[in-house]
């Protein structure tokens, strides 16, 4: 019997070895946040800033440059003038009651499908980087190779739901054309979520043809797939390339990221409270006109949030006021029962260093306990978003698994079982041998793969390498364990004979697409 027993210990042992050697690339389920959201206003404070933004959209006025906009927004019942859109307060709230509180987004894997908003949180990469960090560290122009790549590492990290579109702009590819490659990366390389050009109206339903193809004929008209973002150009504009994406996305039921472009203190007010509520009123008259084009369509309240150095007129990243304006916008959507999006690791620094990573920590920590649903530019962003970084992209995905699990609460499952290993160890003795940390080692406690927590003599025996060497390797390693999940084969052909239809349509051009 005690053969026996030392038997089923050493292949418990063995089994939690191999474990541990073994890369585990299954996404995580959407985060169920169980922790308390940090509100910074009271009640009355959320309906003064209620107020605010009604007041604006009222008597100041959002400038819609969009013709159909227009005439959509003058037959809803509100007062236009020129370009200006006058919505009362009772047709903004009778338009946004009608936006899901939560929907689910559907992935090609339907293991992978998310529900999106209410206690639920998804982490996205970064997109629109026009230069990469590659894996050697050099800072140069993008290729779609490049862009593959950060697509099969979306696919491999755990902690990452999408495969969002362009997270690089591949530079071998004309302008007018790349949104098809664009999109065909994203749904090859991963069979998670992903994010659809909206950069023309065009290009947007490019996009929808292509996903008709992948998920089946009328599939998506009652079946959110692919999220698109809408640009606000703040203070209080939404233009006509903007709205026209928007239409096309939320006629056939995709969701549609209704985005004001914040830059604090440039195209805000230089203070917070009235930021939020210019930011408010943006969001809410194009979350609003969704719904005009199409009733009970899904949308998200978006934003894009940063402050603006007054020494350089430099966007800056991490700052105080964004993390509580994170959780201002977080309450705010929370009172009108929306989804909402926000931005996550952002770093301003040229390298990979210290700053980038005390920008992107404040930030993540920030939108954790904000409570946002939507977690965009999530892994690589770095010199504001000038270049994605490989190897704050690996770096980054762990901090969002790292995140995760603080943001899943206390396990209370075990406690009994603990007590009572207290009793068996007693006073003097230790826990490493005993059956329940054997059991339980390996998730009680977070350990990270990237960071190093050993002696510096065995660091220096292993190499001495640095934070942003660890991740390339891990990149480079990835990389040759990444298989591909498998498109049909008669689904891939579809898709690349109708890429290749519209790129004869289409003129090869450094433009965008807005005609063809």
């Amino acid at each position: 019997m005690a053969h026996l027993a030392v038997g089923k210990s050493r292949q418990g042992r063995n089994f939690r070895k191999t474990k541990r050697q073994t890369r585990d690339t299954t996404m995580l389920p959407a985060l169920e946040r169980a922790l308390p959201l940090t509100e910074p206003m009271s009640e009355d404070q959320v309906l003064r800033i209620d107020e605010a933004s009604m007041d604006i959209l009222e008597n100041i006025g959002v400038h819609f440059r969009d013709t159909v906009a227009l005439k959509d927004w003058k037959e809803a019942g509100a007062k236009v003038i020129g370009e200006t859109v006058y919505a009362d307060r009772y047709l903004i709230r009778e338009l946004i009651k009608t936006i899901p509180e939560t929907f689910t987004l559907h992935a090609r894997n339907p293991i992978n499908n998310l529900p999106v908003g209410g206690k639920f949180s998804m982490f996205v990469p970064m997109t629109g980087a026009p230069y990469l960090r590659d894996l050697e560290d050099v800072r140069r122009n993008p290729t779609l190779d490049d862009l593959a790549n950060f697509h099969k590492l979306s696919h491999m990290l755990p902690a990452i739901h999408s495969s969002a579109h362009h997270i690089v702009e591949p530079y071998d590819h004309p302008i007018s054309h790349r949104h098809l490659r664009i999109t065909y990366s994203s749904m090859r390389y991963s069979d998670k979520t992903f994010m659809g050009m909206t950069t023309s109206p065009k290009n947007a339903q490019d996009v929808l043809d292509m996903c008709d193809i992948l998920f089946g004929k009328g599939y998506i008209d009652n079946h959110p797939v692919v999220t698109g973002n809408c640009n606000g150009n703040s203070p209080l504009v939404w233009d006509e390339v903007m709205l026209g994406a928007l239409r096309a996305f939320s006629k056939r039921n995709q969701p549609i990221l209704c985005s004001p472009f914040v830059l604090g203190g440039a195209n805000t007010p230089a203070s917070i409270a009235p930021t939020v509520a210019q930011l408010n009123a943006e969001a809410l008259s194009a979350l609003a006109y969704t719904q005009i084009v199409r009733k009970g369509a899904p949308a998200i309240y978006g934003h894009y949030l940063a402050t603006v150095s007054m020494k350089s007129g430099a966007p800056m990243s991490g700052t105080p006021e964004i993390s509580l304006m994170n959780f201002m916008v977080g309450q705010m959507a929370r009172y009108y029962k929306v989804p909402w999006r926000t931005s996550n690791t952002l770093g301003s620094s040229k390298i990979f260093d210290a700053q980038a990573g005390y920008e992107s920590a404040t930030t993540l920590m920030a939108v954790i306990l904000s409570g946002a649903n939507y977690i965009w530019h999530s892994a690589g962003w770095n010199e504001a978003g000038m270049h994605c970084s490989m190897a704050k992209f690996i770096v980054d995905a762990e901090q969002c698994a790292m995140a995760y699990k603080m943001a899943k609460g206390i396990n209370w499952d075990d406690f009994e079982l603990g007590l009572s290993a207290i009793k068996d160890v007693g006073p003097g003795g230790h826990y490493l041998g005993h059956p329940h940390t054997l059991e339980n080692f390996q998730e009680a406690f977070f350990m990270p793969e990237l960071f190093d927590n050993n002696s510096i003599e065995q660091w220096q025996a292993e190499g001495g390498l640095e934070i942003n060497s660890r991740a390339l390797h891990k990149a480079k390693e990835m990389l040759k364990d990444y298989e591909e999940p498998m498109l049909r084969n008669d689904i891939q052909e579809e898709i690349l004979a109708y890429i290749a239809k519209r790129e004869r349509e289409i003129p090869q051009e450094d433009a965008l697409n807005q005609t063809f």
